[in-house]
């Protein structure tokens, strides 16, 4: 009874189908938020929401049933049952926050798509090399605040006024949003070398280490890859040695067959 319950929860068709229900999930839950839909056909919403959450919740337990322990082994079916779970807690009383947290349902998306999977696979991957990255950021930022602080406090405190304040300029400087015009600009009008403080944040921080993230993101997501092709033709190499060991005891098998046969020919009496 597992084995082919096993087949039929990895098959494709089922992945379209519960891709399809995720989909549909979204739909809904969007079209809830809005108060003309909800005037309209918020019952029948309701009711379609409740049924798909339904088919989730009766989907993890012939997951539990088929896997087992397995399935507590697996991080992505872990993420899959906390989603429904938390979909399934009362959205009443002290608990209506969680109403809000239906829409993670739509999260299942990442671990039903298995490019989705290899995205965030390559995200975790990167997580230590990421954290390096927010050390060595921090370490700029609180240096920099310091120094802005220092120069620029006194004539414009709104900006940079105290650390945190520098902090949050220069890091609207590092996203280049308004950065010249709304910042850099008026304070050159008072300070005309501050071209020379601000350029430099700029070039190491936007142009140096934000492309850090993407180059260790992307190393990351390539070593998954690799992992995954390995796994790939490892098994694929056990799957030949297999098959390799059939052929050959199916040769023996064959030999001690003709052996057999020519025995029985010599031993047969001539006529």
């Amino acid at each position: 009874m597992q084995q082919p319950l096993q087949s039929l929860l990895l098959s494709r068709r089922w992945e379209i189908f519960i891709v399809s229900l995720i989909v549909v999930n979204a739909i809904i839950l969007g079209l809830m938020t809005s108060s003309r839909a909800m005037a309209t056909v918020g019952p029948l919403l309701e009711v379609v929401d409740g049924i798909i959450l339904a088919v989730f919740t009766v989907e993890i337990l012939l997951r539990i049933y088929a896997f087992r322990l397995r399935f507590f082994t697996d991080p992505w079916s872990l993420f899959d049952f906390f989603v429904v779970a938390i979909a399934l807690l009362p959205t009443s009383r002290g608990f209506s926050v969680l109403r809000a947290l239906r829409i993670l349902r739509v999260l299942r998306l990442i671990s039903v798509v298995p490019t989705l999977r290899r995205v965030v696979g390559g995200l975790v991957a990167a997580l230590p090399g990421m954290a390096s990255i927010i050390l060595l950021m921090v370490i700029i930022f609180y240096v920099f605040s310091v120094m802005a602080t220092s120069l620029y406090g006194a004539t414009f405190p709104e900006w940079f006024g105290s650390i945190g304040t520098s902090a949050y300029s220069l890091f609207q400087i590092m996203t280049l949003e308004s950065w010249s015009m709304g910042i850099v600009r008026p304070v050159m009008e008072v300070h005309p070398y501050a071209w020379a403080f601000f350029v430099p944040f700029i070039m190491v921080t936007t142009f140096a280490v934000l492309n850090l993230f993407i180059g260790i993101i992307v190393s990351g997501m390539q070593q998954d890859v690799e992992q995954e092709a390995a796994a790939s033709r490892s098994a694929m190499m056990e799957e030949q040695t297999h098959v390799a060991h059939d052929v050959k005891a199916l040769r023996e098998e064959v030999r001690a067959l003709t052996a057999a046969v020519q025995r029985l020919d010599a031993g047969a009496p001539r006529r």
